[in-house]
């Protein structure tokens, strides 16, 4: 098994993240923090332009020089390993770190790209970041720790079935780094069990893709929708409750697209959707609304909260309403 760090580390900043479900991040970084894990995040990171590159809106080269200049900041911080929130962000920043190793012809242009615009200090030396031992996701990380979590859990999870649905991206681009498995993925639930909660493990289309296929979204809407709302069917025939994600784009396809796809089928899935992030913060006290950041999510979490015996913010506000008029 591949060597897993637990010091400098940069958290690698996602678009999606930040935009649909900053919750991830917050819950990321909480649970860096109660793991004395090393970590920094860094303005000067810009995107790894994943979503633009599947749209075939940036080129190879483009991206590679993008993630170039993230090396170089990742680097210059002194956190040379990179963790990801995103397993877009994983597929793309371990290729482009492959072709800036391995393809000279294509590091010495983006080099000279860089030098050209004045940013000679950031040109790539051959071996600056190995995508095996400086690249990973945020949830290997979690898992390498996840001995700890068992002491730490402090919800009830056992009244709930929970299924896990492991990115494409983080399983079927990069096979020999995949934590796992690919064709029966663990990652996630092997996290989940090391909480004393078990999950359904494998069930019919498990491997499935989530549906996004990025442009397919908005292109072929109507066949994206019809692979999501199949791997709905067969969560629902699993009687499932909660479903864990490890990617932003995957949980906005189920999150987002759920209700619709409910009103089309005439079903109702009442399915929750969380990151593991989400799910371990949650689960280790972190707050629902500041740090989890439920109130981001379409599939409304209240109820999941108050059948975890977690009171709403409203219930909160009008608990210190009355203690103050009294």
């Amino acid at each position: 098994m591949k060597k897993i760090p637990d010091k400098d580390i940069l958290l690698f900043k996602s678009c999606l993240v930040s935009v649909e479900y900053p919750g991830v991040e917050s819950s990321t970084a909480f649970l860096f923090d109660k793991l004395g894990v090393g970590y920094h995040r860094d303005q000067r990171q810009s995107c790894c332009t994943g979503l633009g590159h599947y749209y075939d809106l940036f080129d190879q080269l483009s991206t590679t020089a993008l993630a170039a200049r993230n090396f170089w900041v990742a680097r210059d911080s002194g956190n040379p390993n990179i963790a990801v929130m995103c397993a877009t962000c994983y597929a793309i920043l371990k290729k482009s770190a492959e072709i800036l190793n391995e393809n000279n012809e294509a590091r010495e242009k983006i080099n000279g790209l860089l030098e050209e615009g004045g940013l000679g200090k950031m040109v790539y030396h051959k071996g600056d970041i190995d995508p095996h031992k400086n690249i990973f996701h945020a949830a290997e990380i979690l898992y390498n720790q996840r001995e700890i979590f068992e002491e730490s859990s402090q919800l009830d999870f056992s009244q709930f079935n929970i299924a896990t649905h492991h990115a494409c991206h983080y399983c079927k681009v990069h096979y020999e780094d995949t934590i796992g498995g690919v064709r029966h993925p663990m990652l996630i639930d092997e996290i989940v069990n090391s909480c004393g909660v078990d999950t359904v493990g494998w069930y019919d289309q498990k491997r499935l893709t989530c549906g996004a296929g990025f442009r397919q979204r908005f292109t072929n809407n109507e066949l994206s929708l019809k692979v999501t709302a199949e791997k709905l069917l067969s969560l629902k025939e699993n009687q499932t409750d909660i479903m864990l994600h490890m990617c932003p784009n995957c949980q906005m396809q189920f999150d987002r697209y759920q209700p619709v796809i409910e009103k089309k089928l005439d079903v109702k899935f009442n399915i929750f959707h969380l990151n593991i992030s989400q799910f371990l913060a949650l689960n280790m006290g972190a707050d629902p609304y500041k740090v989890v950041g439920v109130q981001t999510h379409t599939v409304p979490l209240k109820p999941l909260l108050k059948k975890l015996g977690i009171e709403s913010v409203e219930s909160s506000v009008e608990s210190e309403k009355m203690k103050m008029d009294h």
